[in-house]
C-alpha cells in the first residue's frame, strides 16, 4: 500500500462480464496476504450481506464492523484496516465529518464509499478528502468485491457514470470559483492542443499513481522535466490537480498508456 490517495485509478465496464477461475490466479490470491477490511453501516442487513459476499473470497477478511460514525473512527485507530467501506451518512456524523476524523488519525486505511446518495458535490469533496472511490449501494456483487481489491492496490475505484457525473462537478466549481474571482474561462476541452507521445504517457501514469520521482525514473528523465511536462499538461487540459487529471484520465480513457520507453 504504498501509494496515497492521488493513486492508482481503475475504469470498469457498465456491463461486466464474468471470468472463469484460473486456478494459477486463484492460488497467487490464496499466498497473498489477506485483505482486512471493516465494514461501516448503521443498517444490519447491509452488514450482513456484505460480510455474506465478502466471506467466500479467499483474499478478504472482514475484521470489524462498526454501526455508527463513532465506532469506525474508534475500530479505524485500533484496527487500521486495508479498506474501510464506508456509509456516508452515519446517524451520529455527516459523511465528510468521519472522513475529515479518519483522515486525522494519520493511518493508511483506504476509504472506499458505499452510499445511496448520488450527491456529486458530496462525491467531489470526498474525493478531495483523499476518499479511494466511491461505489453507489446497486452495484453488482461483483463489481463490490472488484472494486476492494483495487482501491486496496492503490487504485481510484469509480464507475463510468460516476466518473462522468464528478468530472461534471468538478468542471462546474471550477468555472463558479473562477468567475468569482473574474478569472477568464478555462479553455474548453476541444479546443486544447493536442498531447505529445510524452504527454500521455505522463497522464497515464498520474492515473496509476505514480509520483514524479517515480515516473522520472521509469522514463529515465529528470523530476524536473516530469514537473515542466504536468505543467503543460495542465494548461492544456484546464485542469487544475493530479487528482483532477486522473480522472479527466478514465474518464477519457487515457489511463492505459504503452509502457514501452519512448
Amino acid at each position: 500500500m504504498g501509494r496515497q490517495s492521488s493513486s492508482k485509478v481503475q475504469t470498469k465496464p457498465d456491463e461486466p462480464k464474468a471470468v472463469e477461475p484460473n486456478d494459477t490466479e486463484d492460488q497467487t490470491i490464496t499466498d497473498q496476504p489477506k485483505i482486512r477490511v471493516l465494514i461501516a453501516d448503521d443498517h444490519p442487513i447491509v452488514r450482513r450481506g456484505l460480510r455474506h459476499l465478502f466471506e467466500p473470497e479467499p483474499d478478504i477478511q472482514i475484521v470489524g464492523e462498526a454501526s455508527t460514525a463513532s465506532e469506525a473512527i474508534k475500530m479505524v485507530g485500533e484496527l487500521k484496516p486495508d479498506v474501510v467501506l464506508l456509509d456516508l451518512i452515519m446517524p451520529d456524523m455527516d459523511g465528510m465529518s468521519i472522513l475529515q476524523a479518519i483522515r486525522s488519525l494519520q493511518v493508511p486505511s483506504k476509504i472506499l464509499l458505499f452510499t445511496a446518495v448520488e450527491d456529486k458535490a458530496l462525491w467531489v469533496q470526498a474525493m478531495k478528502m483523499g476518499c479511494s472511490g466511491i461505489v453507489v449501494k446497486h452495484t453488482s456483487p461483483e463489481l463490490i468485491v472488484k472494486s476492494v481489491r483495487k482501491v486496496h492496490q492503490g487504485e481510484i475505484w469509480l464507475d463510468s457514470r460516476t466518473t462522468a457525473a464528478v468530472m461534471r462537478e468538478f468542471a462546474e466549481q471550477r468555472a463558479t470559483n473562477g468567475s468569482s474571482r473574474g478569472e477568464p474561462p478555462r479553455r474548453r476541452e476541444r479546443d486544447h492542443p493536442p498531447l505529445s507521445a510524452r504527454e500521455r504517457e505522463i497522464i497515464a501514469l498520474v492515473a496509476q499513481g505514480y509520483r514524479n520521482r517515480e515516473m522520472a525514473e521509469k522514463m529515465f528523465i529528470s523530476e524536473q522535466t516530469v514537473k515542466n511536462h504536468l505543467h503543460n499538461i495542465f494548461e492544456k487540459l484546464g485542469v487544475s490537480d493530479r487528482l483532477e487529471l486522473a480522472l479527466y484520465a478514465i474518464h477519457k480513457g487515457l489511463h492505459i498508456y504503452p509502457s514501452k520507453d519512448e
